[in-house]
């Protein structure tokens, strides 16, 4: 979940522009008349939607490579898919350094998802529940959140890909609300090359800890089992 969670901070900092548009859209579709706590209750209540929208599609992946899983050796198999889970987490460190290429196609690939959503969907949104808008919210195409199922994919049990997801999820909550409420000396920090660089290294730390830890250990921590 550390991992999940790190990825999701990043991924904030990574897209906090294309994210907090669409909190705040989605914030004044669903309360256009409404007082400042109804916005922030609104925005939270979205954001919850979206935690879940990534939640169970972290599990849903992580189920189908634990089908994959058992279909090979589960030492061996467990071995390969935890380097490559944590090749990926260096790679999100990298990227976010940016010291790696970053998958930003799929971000403009987002945005014109969501131009496209919000000119047909904008009316509707407005008497949707915000937990509602916010899984749809969860939905869109973004490259960060691709890369971090990617992580939850190997993560090899359904529970460990739904956490790794939760974590993500949580992660982005901070810079995204204060994107949404116009809070510009937070956004100013995490836009600081310097904080770039601290995630990015965390990042890559929890990266080769996760490829350094004896893979039993792992597989107990993440409840898989060996025999």
């Amino acid at each position: 979940m550390a991992g999940g969670f790190l990825a999701g901070l990043a991924s904030s900092l990574h897209c906090v522009g294309m994210c907090g548009g669409i909190a705040s859209s989605l914030t004044l579709s669903l309360t256009p008349n409404g007082t400042r706590g109804d916005r922030v209750r609104t925005l939270l209540l979205a954001q919850l939607g979206r935690v879940i929208a990534y939640t169970l599609a972290g599990a849903v992946l992580a189920a189908i490579g634990s089908g994959i899983y058992f279909g090979f050796d589960r030492a061996e198999a467990h071995h390969v898919m935890r380097w490559a889970g944590a090749l990926v987490l260096v790679y999100i460190g990298l990227s976010v350094m940016g010291w790696a290429p970053a998958l930003s196609g799929l971000d403009r690939l987002g945005q014109g998802v969501t131009r496209f959503l919000g000119a047909r969907l904008g009316g509707a949104f407005r008497s949707a529940s915000p937990v509602l808008a916010g899984l749809v919210w969860g939905l869109l195409p973004c490259g960060m959140v691709y890369a971090a199922l990617l992580y939850a994919l190997l993560s090899g049990s359904a529970v460990s890909g739904g956490m790794i997801m939760l974590g993500f999820g949580l992660g982005t909550l901070p810079a995204v609300t204060a994107a949404a409420l116009g809070l510009t000396q937070f956004l100013a920090l995490a836009r600081r090359p310097g904080t770039r660089y601290w995630v990015g290294s965390v990042i890559i730390l929890v990266g080769f800890a996760s490829a350094a830890i004896p893979w039993r250990a792992l597989a107990a921590l993440c409840g898989i089992p060996l025999d």
